[in-house]
C-alpha cells in the first residue's frame, strides 16, 4: 500500500531545528572557484572577490589566537555582506560558497526558514542556539509583514553584537526592503536599523523573473496516478485536499522531515488553493521539495492553477510564480534526477 504524507506528523528536536539549517543537497559541491563570473557582467567578478573577502574574514575572526597578557581577544560585532540581483546570476552559488568556507558551527537556510525557526524555537532560545556561529547565511531575504522584519531586525541586532558574521541574498536592496507594502513608522525605522548591517554588492545579469514560465505538463488521469504511485518505491500518494488540511496541522518547520526519504510525490485532485495561509504553506512545501528535487506527479488541474489570479496580484506574487515554477520543474522530474 502507498504511503501518504498526509499520515506523516514529523517529531523534530528543538536541538535539531538549527542543526538542519544547511544549504540544499544540489549545492554540496559548490564553491567560489566554481563560479564563473560573466565576461560581460563585471560586478559578478566584483562580487565574486568580496564574497571570498567576507568568507576570509570571518575564517581569521575564529582562529584561535590570545590578546594581551594570554588573555582571549574581546569579541567584535560581526559583519554583514547583502548580495543584490536577479534570479540566476549566482547569488545563492556564492552565498553556499561562503558557507562551505567558514568554519563550524555555521548556519544556512532561506529567510522563510529562519522565521520558522525563530517561532518554533522561541526568540531567546533561537539567539542562545545562533550566538556561537562564525555565520548564518540567509537566503531570499524578503519581508512580508511588519511582524518578520522586526523579529529578524532583532535577532540579527543580537547575533551580530555576539560576533556571528551575516551573508544573505535578495532580490531587492536593503534599504528598500519592504517598500510599497507597509509604510508604518516603526516598519521603516526596523528597515534602516537592518539595513546598517550589511555591505550592499550588487550582482548583475540576465533577470529571469521576465521570462515566462514553461507550460505546465498535462494532469494524469486518477487511475494513471494510482499507477504511478504504486510503481514507484518510496513515493507517497495524497489527496490535494487532504494534504494541504495536514500541512495546516505542522509548523513549516517541519516540512523538511515531512519530505525525507520520499523518491516522488503524488497529488491526486489538485485545484486553486482556497485562501492565502493555505498557499503560503504550499510555498514552503514546493521550496522543500525543490531542494531535495522530490518529483511531482499530479491529476486534477494544472499545478500552474494552485494559485489565483487574486493571489498573484497580491503581495505575495514572487513567493507564488517562484513555488510554480519550482513545482512545473519537479513535475518534469524523474525519480533519482539531479536538478
Amino acid at each position: 500500500m502507498v504511503s501518504r504524507l498526509a499520515d506523516v506528523t514529523p517529531v523534530v528536536p528543538a536541538d535539531q531545528l538549527v542543526a538542519q539549517m544547511v544549504p540544499p543537497s544540489m549545492f554540496d559541491d559548490v564553491s567560489f572557484d566554481s563560479y564563473i563570473p560573466d565576461p560581460a557582467q563585471p560586478s559578478q567578478a566584483a562580487a565574486l572577490a568580496a564574497c571570498r573577502a567576507f568568507a576570509e574574514d570571518v575564517v581569521a575572526r575564529r582562529t584561535p589566537k590570545k590578546g594581551l597578557f594570554g588573555r582571549r581577544p574581546k569579541v567584535t560585532q560581526g559583519s554583514g555582506i547583502y548580495l543584490d540581483g536577479g534570479f540566476g546570476v549566482g547569488k545563492t552559488h556564492l552565498l553556499t560558497s561562503i558557507y562551505h568556507t567558514c568554519p563550524e558551527p555555521k548556519a544556512f537556510g532561506t529567510f522563510v526558514e529562519l522565521t520558522h525557526v525563530v517561532g518554533a524555537l522561541g526568540f531567546n532560545r533561537a539567539v542562545e542556539e545562533l550566538s556561537g556561529h562564525s555565520v548564518l547565511c540567509i537566503d531570499e531575504f524578503e519581508l512580508d509583514d511588519p511582524g518578520d522584519t522586526m523579529l529578524v531586525s532583532r535577532l540579527l541586532a543580537e547575533l551580530t553584537t555576539a560576533g556571528v558574521c551575516v551573508a544573505a541574498t535578495s532580490n531587492t536592496l536593503p534599504e528598500q526592503l519592504g517598500e510599497g507594502r507597509f509604510a508604518a513608522k516603526d516598519f521603516m525605522r526596523e528597515i534602516r536599523k537592518m539595513s546598517g548591517i550589511f555591505e550592499s554588492i550588487r550582482v548583475d545579469g540576465p533577470d529571469y523573473r521576465h521570462r515566462n514560465l514553461p507550460p505546465a505538463p498535462e494532469p494524469l488521469s486518477d487511475s494513471e496516478l494510482e499507477a504511478e504511485a504504486e510503481s514507484t518505491p518510496g513515493a507517497t500518494l495524497d489527496d490535494f485536499d487532504e494534504l494541504c488540511a495536514h500541512l495546516s496541522t505542522l509548523h513549516p518547520s517541519k516540512y523538511n522531515r515531512l519530505v525525507d526519504g520520499i523518491t516522488e510525490v503524488c497529488l491526486r485532485g489538485v485545484g486553486a488553493l482556497p485562501d492565502q495561509s493555505i498557499a503560503l504553506r504550499m510555498v514552503v512545501l514546493a521550496d522543500r521539495l525543490y531542494d531535495a528535487g522530490i518529483p511531482v506527479r499530479n491529476s486534477g488541474e494544472k499545478l500552474d492553477a494552485i494559485f489565483t489570479e487574486e493571489m498573484l496580484a497580491g503581495g505575495y506574487r514572487k513567493k507564488y510564480l517562484r513555488a510554480t515554477s519550482r513545482l512545473l520543474a519537479l513535475s518534469r522530474f524523474e525519480p533519482g534526477q539531479e536538478h
